[in-house]
């Protein structure tokens, strides 16, 4: 098995960079133990696992029903920061369409419910897209620079929708299963540097 590909160069960064965005939330949980930047913490740990899975076990395990759902912990961890953080007043409502969607996703996918995995999936997937990509943007009292984040989460919107579809054997605009997979890992390198910026100006702020 060959590990040194421009796929592979990407994915290492990736982990790299969601290390340095993990030790940045994990400082300062330590100092005020904020439930968000466990939520961050979360959804960026996942993207780490998920990069080493993928550089030693090849894109073909994205067709798994349970990388599919451990995957979906990504946008939930990162967007239930958001709206834990900012926008406190929804926070109750939004875990409840968080836990049900997350047991859609895993009941569907890993028991081959393909109905229910059809509303679940680009339905879980677009609103917490929409909440990353939206929510940076609307939050009153974020620092300067936070709006990168809302970047990060157009970009992982995209690629997720797009994951979403392939999976269901769906194709979302010129989204093909081909230009999906030669464009993932640049993507997922993207948005983790945008999420980084616009993370560390938070932390900073």
């Amino acid at each position: 098995m060959n590990l040194f590909t421009l796929d592979n160069l990407f994915l290492l960064l990736t982990g790299l960079t969601a290390i340095y965005l993990l030790w940045r939330f994990y400082t300062r949980w330590s100092e005020g133990k904020a439930t968000y930047d466990v939520y961050y913490m979360m959804g960026f740990l996942v993207l780490l696992v998920s990069g080493l899975l993928l550089i030693f076990l090849r894109l073909g395990i994205l067709a798994s029903p349970y990388v599919l759902t451990v995957a979906s912990l990504i946008p939930l961890g990162i967007s239930m920061g958001i709206v834990e953080q900012y926008f406190p007043q929804y926070k109750k409502a939004f875990k409840w369409f968080a836990v049900v969607g997350f047991l859609a996703i895993a009941i569907s996918a890993i028991g081959g419910m393909e109905t229910l995995k059809k509303i679940s999936v680009p339905l879980f997937h677009g609103v917490a897209g929409l909440v990353i990509f939206l929510g940076p943007f609307l939050a009153k009292k974020a620092p300067k620079g936070f709006c990168w984040v809302g970047i990060g989460g157009l970009l992982i919107g995209l690629g997720g929708i797009a994951l979403a579809f392939i999976s269901l054997g769906a194709q979302l605009l010129f989204f093909s299963p081909a230009f999906v997979m030669l464009i993932l890992t640049p993507l997922l390198l993207l948005m983790t540097l945008a999420f980084t910026y616009g993370f560390v100006k938070d932390i900073k702020g």
